[in-house]
């Protein structure tokens, strides 16, 4: 089945027009809890507005239990931008807002393995919503107007609104009292909500808004026959058929096993490399392409396992690849030692913790794909199982200081104090922003006396990052676990 931009059945635009009203409250909210403002806890508080908007309505069609799942779930979910406002938590709190509102709609698959097509088709249409239903709701409109009626509505509006001009600058120059209070309006904070870039927050907020308000899906068409009709069945011979899956197997085992035996010498066993080379430059070379040649293998089990193709007949095809997985598993483990042993000779990167994480994600989809196999599960299981695995993965990233972790790695195994690997790079510690301020302190408790210049650079780069977060906007809407715990330590006596 193939997803097109078609939609679902439409809603009557006036079955609840309460919707309106809710959805000018809700921008309303956004524009004075975020716009404007540093990310922190309001957009916690502004999720949380949006799944009560999406429940209220739906509480006729809920029992109080659902109700309040749902609403301890989307917490729950949000719950990383109370530690910090990041990309991680705010996708997170969208997916559980989608989660809700696609609950309250009965929209939700029986089938869990269905459930990342229907967010597709949800997230397919949220843009354009808000459009359409415009549309739709002035198109009926205008069929039911003429336009005699038009001209008498805006005529019935205009008359007022000048007759009460002209008796209000009358008045003023009657009543200094009135003449006063309308000196003293200032137009130019009126003038303020007519900013470009305010007008824009408000449209995205309403796009993304009334499309929970109101979920429809993108409709799902069957294929045609035309394209049907270009679907080949491989043969015995043909590229993809049995004796071509049966050849590339064996040929790519033996590839693997190659490799796999350099790693279990050099990485695991830690025999000597060749003069020229040291096992951080070995490392170093294999990490990322390796990775990249597990994807590229895990696509074509895909296609070779694929329901009634050649390797889902044949045992030989099973077995060879059931080893090709396992070697491709080990390939991912060999990657995040490589990756390891980089680290301890070149220090930590928030990318290099990225790429580790990664890695763990491409070995726990490769082990997936083992199981997808061997219980005979389809490929949609395969992609649920899988995202529910980056879900959670992402999930406890989200509440882990990151920049605060890479910081105090670098210090405790720089040279400085550990006496091995490379010298601490202070100015990177600068780039990780105010988080590194507890490394750095630790830093100068450990570093040694007779090393006055490395000691003066750390002061110096723990003044300013210090001040610049002293000096930030401090509004509660911006609060956060993460800024309100560095405050703490700022405060308290070891810090100072």
């Amino acid at each position: 089945m193939d997803t097109t931009d078609t939609l679902t059945s439409p809603m009557p635009i006036r079955r609840n027009p309460g919707r309106i009203p809710v959805l000018l409250g809700i921008v309303a909210l956004a524009d004075f809890l975020i716009f404007g403002q540093e990310p922190g806890i309001n957009l916690f508080l502004f999720a949380l507005a949006i799944c009560a908007c999406i429940l209220f309505p739906a509480m006729k069609s809920l029992s109080p239990l659902t109700a309040a799942l749902l609403l301890g779930f989307s917490i729950l979910a949000s719950a990383p931008l109370l530690e910090t406002s990041s990309p991680m938590g705010f996708v997170l709190c969208l997916c559980a807002l989608m989660s809700v509102a696609l609950t309250c709609a009965r929209l939700v698959p029986r089938s869990l393995t269905e459930l990342p097509s229907v967010f597709l088709r949800f997230a397919v249409v949220i843009p354009f919503r808000l459009v359409e239903d415009s549309k739709r709701y002035f198109a009926t409109r205008a069929k039911h107007s003429s336009s005699a009626e038009i001209r008498r509505s805006i005529g019935l509006c205009v008359m007022p609104l000048i007759l009460a001009s002209v008796f209000l600058l009358l008045f003023a120059a009657a009543n200094p009292l009135i003449e006063v209070t309308l000196r003293s309006i200032r137009f130019d904070l009126l003038l303020q909500f007519l900013d470009p870039w305010r007008i824009g927050f408000w449209v995205v907020i309403s796009a993304v808004v009334w499309a929970m308000l109101r979920p429809r899906l993108a409709r799902r068409t069957a294929r045609s026959q035309a394209s049907r009709a270009l679907h080949i069945v491989p043969t015995k011979n043909a590229p993809l058929g049995h004796a071509s899956l049966l050849r590339s197997l064996l040929l790519f085992n033996a590839l693997f096993a190659v490799q796999t035996l350099l790693d279990l010498v050099y990485l695991w066993g830690g025999a000597d490399l060749p003069d020229h080379m040291s096992h951080a430059e070995y490392a170093h070379r294999g990490a990322y392409p390796l990775i990249a040649t597990a994807l590229l293998a895990a696509g074509f089990v895909l296609l070779a396992m694929r329901p009634d193709g050649p390797g889902d007949k044949s045992p030989l095809i099973r077995g060879l690849v059931y080893a090709w997985i396992g070697q491709n598993i080990l390939l991912c483990l060999s990657s995040m030692l490589r990756l390891e042993l980089y680290v301890e000779a070149y220090s930590l990167t928030e990318l290099r913790v990225a790429a580790g994480l990664w890695m763990g994600i491409v070995a726990i989809g490769l082990a997936l794909m083992l199981l997808r196999i061997l219980l005979n599960r389809s490929n949609e299981w395969l992609i649920a199982t899988n995202l529910a695995s980056l879900i959670a993965v992402l999930y406890i990233s989200a509440f882990i200081d990151f920049p605060a972790f890479s910081a105090r790695f670098n210090v405790t195994h720089s040279r400085e104090i550990s006496f091995e690997g490379q010298p601490l790079d202070i100015d990177y510690l600068s780039s990780l922003g105010p988080s590194a301020i507890p490394a750095l302190d630790l830093y100068l408790l450990k570093l040694p006396d007779h090393l006055m210049d490395q000691r003066t650079q750390a002061v110096t780069v723990r003044y300013y990052l210090a001040r610049n977060f002293e000096m930030r906007r401090r509004d509660w809407r911006s609060w956060t676990f993460r800024s309100a715990r560095l405050d703490s330590y700022l405060l308290s006596p070891i810090a100072r």
